[in-house]
């Protein structure tokens, strides 16, 4: 069931940054800053911090007992959230343009793939980890990828059916990216110890409602907002009505022609006669 779940919380964070995005494409100032955060929030938070952490309570080895290190674990997720974040905000200062996207999905994608081995690190276990290499250059090409896929759908993905399929694809990209690292995980010469950290509950249940809270407020605040396409609306009325109040000012300031009165001399002409 992990990997099922995994995969849902990764689109729900995917659909919730996109809406975020899509948002910010349609504001301006402060207000689009604030939504490219809520968009690495909601993609780097939910999207892949919280996928990788539900995805490992399907993770185990017999006689090995798993402890997480808290402080790593945030550390973990604030590496995610501020790499997406870096992304959003190279990609919007670079106009939106293929090169910042480019550059901002290697950068995105690279945070990825190092956030999700911290998180691995981030698993005390009474066991030894070793990695295969080819998994792991696999994981990070595959991030790399994903990342810099999402970027491009943050910047030209409009319409409800095409935010769905999007939302799709970026799930199954950010969980491929984790099952393939994890399918190159080997876990050897395990001992009878337990090691220090907190148990998988102890992890689970704070994560559980602390996701829900930040996804809660975020999805409420989308739905308050409007959206891109009556924010251009807005936009564009706007200006015609600021252009027909210049036009008016213009005109009411303009100097007019009065024209001359003739004296009138209480005759009226005689019509001509002609032969």
């Amino acid at each position: 069931m992990t990997p099922l779940l995994a995969y849902a919380i990764s689109c729900t964070g995917a659909a919730t940054g996109l809406a975020c995005t899509s948002r910010a494409r349609g504001a301006s100032g402060g207000a689009r800053a604030a939504w490219l955060v809520f968009g690495a929030i909601a993609i780097g938070g939910t999207g892949i911090w919280v996928m990788h952490f539900v995805a490992m309570l399907g993770f185990s080895a017999s006689g090995v007992t798993i402890r997480y290190d808290v402080p790593q674990t945030l550390l973990s997720a604030a590496v995610a959230i501020v790499v997406v974040g870096a992304g959003l905000f190279i990609t919007e200062l670079g106009k939106r343009r293929l090169p910042a996207i480019l550059v901002g999905g290697a950068l995105a994608g690279a945070g990825v793939a190092a956030m999700h081995y911290m998180g691995m690190e981030a698993m005390n276990m009474s066991a030894e980890v070793r990695y295969n290499p080819v998994f792991v250059v696999a994981s990070v090409v595959i991030a790399l990828v994903a990342a810099t896929a999402a970027l491009w759908c943050t910047v030209h993905i409009r319409g409800t059916l095409a935010t769905i399929v999007a939302t799709l694809v970026m799930g199954i990209a950010v969980t491929g990216m984790h099952y393939t690292g994890m399918a190159g995980v080997s876990v050897i010469n395990p001992v009878n110890s337990v090691p220090a950290g907190a148990s998988t509950m102890q992890l689970l249940v704070p994560l559980v409602m602390g996701v829900s809270v930040v996804t809660f407020l975020l999805i409420l605040g989308i739905g308050l907002w409007p959206t891109e396409e009556e924010l251009r609306t807005q936009a564009e009325f706007e200006n015609r009505l600021k252009s027909h109040s210049e036009q008016g000012a213009r005109f009411d300031a303009a100097p007019r022609e009065v024209p001359e009165l003739q004296p009138r001399t209480g005759q009226f002409a005689q019509p001509q006669r002609t032969a």
